[in-house]
């Protein structure tokens, strides 16, 4: 398939639901378990994402070892069954992504995301070249991932759009007047998602600058939460937004940001207090305390009772 083609799938994506990000599941020790990853993931999927990307941040892609990485991906395009696109995470340096890209490609995803390189800062030149380099080795789709260390100039966007796998940028940074220029320095048809952590909470502020798609992390545990959320945002109705905002985002944001890397464990956690199959994280993540996870679970609670909420109005 063409990279336009594949592009078009994608954006069809963005325009149905929200982006899902697929906790890996592991069993108590540590191990990848497959089984429980894919139970998991059909009900993540039952609940009709946009589409989905396995093996990225949420996903830990950073404990993944090469096997581990191609089981949860071939996983993923088995349960996804072209019913969505595929769209599998990699990372490092150029070389070690392109070892992930090519396992991917092999075990049938869509496209790729570029997830942000390890450790150094870098100038626009490198970050350009790196995604030239990726594109040269796979024929698959990239989407670049600004977050962290990465953040791309207006010039530099202009020159990744012109590397013809390069199809879009996933945004982490929320600096929503450098996003509003790197949406006018694009081509037409170029994407735009909204990535930041949490990204519900800046959702409506991301859509005046056309770039309404997001990902969703509470997908992830709790895809009734954000499917209510979605729908409201998609019809503008900011009784609604506020609402879930106010008594489940708000709470779940001041408990993530207690502690560095609950951005997911938090995120498996919920998960687990939901029934899903998704183990503990690896180290050097940390699960929840016990206290946490009792504030945790009165968030959840809380945010479950406002989707029936918010239905009975609708």
């Amino acid at each position: 398939m063409q990279s336009e083609d594949v592009a078009q799938k994608l954006r069809d994506g963005m325009a149905k639901g929200v982006l899902s990000f697929p906790l890996t599941s592991l069993r108590d020790d540590g191990s990848l378990d497959l089984d429980a990853y894919r139970t998991y993931l059909t009900a993540q999927l039952a609940n009709a994402p946009g589409m989905v990307f396995p093996a990225c941040g949420t996903g830990e892609f950073f404990s993944l070892d090469e096997e581990e990485y191609r089981a949860v991906v071939r996983v993923t395009v088995e349960v996804a069954d072209g019913r969505l696109p595929v769209v599998a995470g990699i990372g490092y340096g150029w070389s070690q992504a392109l070892r992930f890209a090519r396992i991917a490609q092999e075990e049938g995803a869509d496209a790729l995301l570029v997830l942000p390189h390890y450790l150094v800062g870098a100038p626009q030149d490198g970050l350009v070249e790196q995604l030239r380099r990726i594109a040269a080795g796979t024929r698959l789709p990239l989407i670049a991932y600004q977050r962290d260390q990465v953040t791309f100039s207006a010039d530099a966007l202009r020159r990744i759009a012109g590397i013809p796998t390069v199809v879009g940028l996933k945004d982490g940074h929320s600096d929503l007047d450098r996003l509003q220029r790197l949406t006018l320095a694009a081509p037409d048809g170029f994407l735009f998602f909204n990535g930041a952590a949490t990204a519900e909470m800046q959702a409506r502020a991301y859509a005046t600058v056309g770039v309404p798609a997001y990902s969703s992390a509470v997908h992830a545990f709790a895809p009734e939460i954000a499917k209510a959320f979605f729908t409201a945002l998609r019809a503008g109705d900011d009784e609604a937004m506020n609402k879930l905002l106010r008594d489940f985002y708000v709470p779940l944001v001041e408990l993530r940001d207690r502690v560095p890397g609950y951005a997911v464990s938090l995120v498996k956690a919920a998960a687990r207090l939901r029934g899903l199959p998704v183990g503990p994280v690896r180290a050097p993540l940390t699960d929840p305390s016990p206290a946490d996870l009792a504030d945790l679970e009165k968030v959840l609670d809380a945010g479950l009772n406002l989707v029936g909420a918010v239905r009975r109005v609708n």
